[in-house]
């Protein structure tokens, strides 16, 4: 039923409890947003120790204590009101935020829905002070270290509409324990500790990022991951992004932190997953954690209360400096038998089930480069017909061949070839043991980086339309057209201007003559405005490279000899990505000899 006209006419001034009340509607969702607003303060307060102790999911009881600066006596009234804080004082400062928290709303938020109770000691102090939410005018002395310890009882007891939309106690713990997990990642270098309903569920020390990480993503992101460190001028990243193999079906071990701010940010998120297009199956999500720094006035953390999103100054220049990063880092791979941790040595693999590798592997540079063959050619001269030769009374060809006298050479992490499987398979000995080899996915691999870099060293060939393909565009994609004209012309596209809502495309690349035009030009110029790149047409581009290469490769039952299949090994190495198909399944896989020995109950 609607208002009546005069009552909505009434402007009124709301009481500050009420003003309170719907701003932790927006910063207190449930009680992991507390568990997020109070571990930051405690950081920005400089503790080097946090434990955050959950009674009932979080909604009974919320208790953090950290070894921070504490509050002073004569502030702590003053923490409790609205848009009050320490962090801030003018547009500048906002401009420039440096810490986690600036906005002064959380304290003042959670003690409008929650029983607050604040315990601090400065280094100063000759014992603690607490105040009450409900009684911010009155501090009394009290016993505590030096630090904070806000301690959050009861939330939503007077919203109890608000609290009927909290899930079951396992779930809203679930959320809790995620936030501090996030936020521990982000700081290895201090402790942590998770207690809920009186047990210690979780404890971190102080460790490098590699540690951390491998105690809240697992062992196998550890063993599966690349440390990566880039820079441009003032703008820095760093962290692990996951090898391939350790991919997942959810996009739930996917960190990224701006300024040591955990963030949600489309662009970004965009350019990884852009970075690893041909080295993931299926739909499959990498594993990574990121730490993007950069000067504080390029980017805007006042975007949302939650602070979880943020805007960039110059995103598009992010964007690309990102995906280049992580690229190179997943390029910066080639087979290396050092590195190689085999399927016996983790508790979790069995040694029958043997997984591909899943350590780094070392950088490329491990052979001479091959030289670029056409489309038709195979990966080297010597792969010619041969026939297979068939072992005696045996149902599958095999061929056979020595050992390279230098099998245990570090210029050949891969070793030497021993003989071919099924007419699938190529099996070769190196130091670790041995390696298995599928030479379709690998040599799939091989042609299509070859196919990519001779596009990329060449200009791409344009393909004149015969009869322009004209069609009505908004003014966005009008002024697109207009700004990013040698872009285009880079990418091979000739794209005018007809009139103020017309544009007509006159030429694309040739590899691309027989795509929807309209439809091309337009996810184009949609790719270019919010990117500056365009990643259909990379995808579409690596699409037809991978048919060709997927056509060109050697098939399965094509019998090679111990040359030719020694030849695919020697290019394997100089290949990035050669881990992975551009399909992303695994080329190769390493078994120990250790391993083998398990197998047989050699030494038990």
């Amino acid at each position: 039923m609607p208002y009546p006209i005069e009552a909505v006419r009434v402007i009124r001034l709301l009481p500050d409890q009420l003003i309170s009340q719907i701003a932790a509607g927006e910063v207190i969702e449930r009680p992991s947003a507390v568990v997020k607003e109070l571990l930051e303060n405690a950081i920005d307060a400089g503790a080097t120790q946090i434990s955050v102790r959950l009674e009932a999911g979080g909604v009974k009881r919320i208790a953090i204590t950290d070894n921070g600066c504490g509050i002073p006596q004569a502030q702590m009234a003053l923490a409790l009101t609205r848009h009050a804080t320490s962090k801030i004082a003018d547009l500048h400062d906002l401009e420039n935020v440096t810490t986690l928290g600036f906005r002064g709303e959380a304290l003042a938020s959670i003690a409008s829905v929650a029983q607050l109770t604040i315990t601090s000691r400065t280094r100063d102090a000759d014992h603690a002070w607490q105040i009450q939410g409900h009684d911010p005018g009155s501090v009394s002395p009290a016993s505590g270290a030096l630090g904070t310890m806000v301690d959050v009882q009861d939330l939503y007891f007077n919203t109890p509409a608000r609290r009927k939309f909290l899930k079951s106690e396992q779930t809203e713990y679930g959320h809790c324990l995620d936030i501090v997990k996030r936020i521990a990642l982000a700081r290895p270098d201090l402790q942590f500790s998770v207690t809920h309903n009186g047990k210690t569920t979780e404890h971190w020390q102080q460790s490098a990022l590699s540690e951390r990480s491998a105690e809240i993503l697992g062992e196998t992101f550890a063993q599966a991951s690349l440390p990566l460190e880039a820079s441009a001028g003032e703008v820095s990243l760093f962290g692990l992004i996951g090898l391939p193999i350790a991919a997942r079906g959810r996009a739930d071990a996917q960190y990224f932190y701006v300024n040591g701010r955990f963030v949600r940010d489309k662009l970004l998120t965009h350019a990884v997953r852009s970075a690893y297009q041909d080295v993931l199956h299926g739909d499959r999500y990498p594993a990574y954690v990121l730490q993007l720094q950069l000067d504080p006035s390029l980017v805007d953390v006042n975007v949302h209360p939650s602070k979880i999103e943020v805007r960039f100054r110059d995103s598009r220049a992010l964007h690309q400096f990102v995906f280049h990063a992580v690229s190179r880092s997943l390029a910066n791979t080639a087979p290396g038998a050092d590195d190689v941790v085999s399927a016996g040595d983790s508790k979790r693999m069995s040694p029958v089930a043997i997984p591909w590798s899943a350590q780094p592997m070392r950088q490329t540079s491990l052979g001479v480069a091959q030289p670029m063959v056409r489309y038709g050619e195979m990966f080297s001269d010597t792969l010619h017909a041969a026939q297979p030769v068939t072992a005696s009374g045996s149902g599958y060809s095999v061929s056979t061949g020595t050992v390279h006298a230098s099998d245990d050479d570090d210029a050949h992490p891969l070793g030497f070839a021993l003989a071919q499987l099924h007419g699938i398979y190529v099996l070769a000995q190196n130091r670790s043991g041995l390696v298995l080899v599928d030479m379709h996915a690998a040599h799939e691999r091989i042609l299509y980086e070859q196919f990519k870099q001779a596009l990329e060293a060449h200009t791409v060939p344009l393909q004149p339309l015969l009869i322009p393909v004209s069609f009505h565009a908004d003014a966005i994609e009008v002024g697109t057209v207009e700004e990013h004209r040698e872009t285009l012309s880079l990418l091979g596209f000739d794209i005018a201007v007809m009139s103020p809502t017309t544009l007509a495309v006159r030429a694309i690349p040739a590899l691309l003559k027989n795509a929807d035009v309209q439809s091309l030009a337009r996810d184009l110029l949609r790719d270019l405005r919010e990117f500056g790149g365009s990643e259909v047409l990379t995808e579409r581009r690596n699409e037809l490279l991978g048919t060709l290469a997927c056509h060109t490769a050697v098939r399965a039952n094509r019998a090679l000899t111990i040359p030719e299949m020694n030849a695919l090994l020697r290019q394997m190495e100089a290949t990035e990505r050669a881990d992975q198909c551009n399909h992303g399944r695994p080329t190769w896989v390493q078994l120990a000899i250790t391993d083998l020995d398990r197998l047989f109950l050699r030494g038990q």
